[in-house]
């Protein structure tokens, strides 16, 4: 054989080898986008169907199954319905979330090896069901401004959809679309949802005229404090040792610095008035059994019992 067919064979044969190689490449990232895309799709989807639900739920769940379980309900005002069937929601809401997030803290091992770009499936759809959450009740205060509009909660939703952004959307580069990040500590952050069904609670007791020294009312509180400081106050060792942990390291320095900026700083904003609502609680608490003791005390002493 010349040597001139030789390395004529020789040649194309490498660049069909490089064609190959190249063509399987791509073949794999259009594979991985489409798939990817496929499941941004499926959270869009998820995202819109939580927010109709918890817009039916607000509607018409609510005030049907309220009526049912309360007869205080049809005395309300107004705008104190509108808070009620807001509470309600928002009570459904944490429990939902707050049940997924704890199971994904047990059993995901991916988020748990990886906290920072770890696979974020799981965590993706409990963040897509708070987002229609979020964007569900960001309207209806709009809508029903006067009743339960607040300046406070506003700022705390939009803040916190624009953290969820890089959790569900952001994207790494041009073969990862919409891949995520933060999925360990943006599902650890969801475990204070626990302690809004309290909260929401003892409002309903407020609203109802349950007496703050009433034994349903002090065990609210007492549970309330409790759940609180165990999800909120409690668990910050665990998070920020795990956040020191990835500090420095290579995933840390492949987040952008706006996904760092929203991960770090409202970490450390959101902690301190942790804090400062668990004194408050804490003091509020306290003030609740001593009133009970009192109350106990003087009823006693007429002898008389509750």
């Amino acid at each position: 054989m010349p040597c001139e067919l030789f390395f004529v064979r020789y040649v194309f044969y490498q660049h069909c080898s490089v064609w190959i190689d190249q063509s399987r490449l791509f073949y794999l990232v259009m594979r991985g986008r489409a798939a990817m895309d496929s499941f941004s799709q499926l959270i869009l989807a998820i995202s819109v169907a939580s927010f109709f639900t918890f817009q039916w739920l607000f509607h018409s769940v609510s005030p049907w199954v309220s009526t049912q379980v309360s007869a205080g309900f049809l005395r309300l005002s107004h705008k104190q319905r509108i808070e009620w069937n807001s509470r309600t929601v928002s009570t459904f809401h944490a429990l939902v979330v707050g049940l997924f997030c704890l199971f994904i803290l047990l059993f995901d091992k991916a988020v748990n090896q990886d906290p920072v770009w770890g696979d974020p499936t799981l965590v993706k759809i409990n963040v897509g069901i708070t987002t229609g959450y979020l964007i569900s009740d960001l309207l209806l205060m709009f809508y029903y401004w006067r009743a339960i509009g607040d300046k406070f909660f506003v700022i705390h939703h939009l803040a916190a959809l624009y953290a969820y952004y890089y959790v569900l959307v952001y994207t790494v580069c041009v073969r990862t679309p919409g891949q995520g990040m933060l999925p360990y500590f943006a599902n650890f952050r969801l475990l204070a949802e626990f302690s809004t069904p309290c909260v929401n609670q003892r409002w309903f007791f407020e609203v109802l005229g349950y007496p703050k020294s009433s034994k349903p009312n002090i065990a609210n509180g007492v549970m309330m404090a409790a759940i609180f400081f165990l999800v909120r106050i409690a668990v910050m060792p665990v998070y920020y040792s795990r956040m020191y942990s990835v500090y420095g390291t290579e995933a840390f320095y492949r987040v952008s610095l706006g996904g760092r900026s929203a991960w770090i700083f409202s970490s450390f904003c959101l902690d301190i008035m942790n804090v400062m609502w668990m004194h408050k609680i804490a003091r509020g608490c306290y003030k609740a059994l001593r009133s009970g003791r009192w109350h106990k005390a003087d009823a006693q002493e007429n002898g008389k019992t509750e």
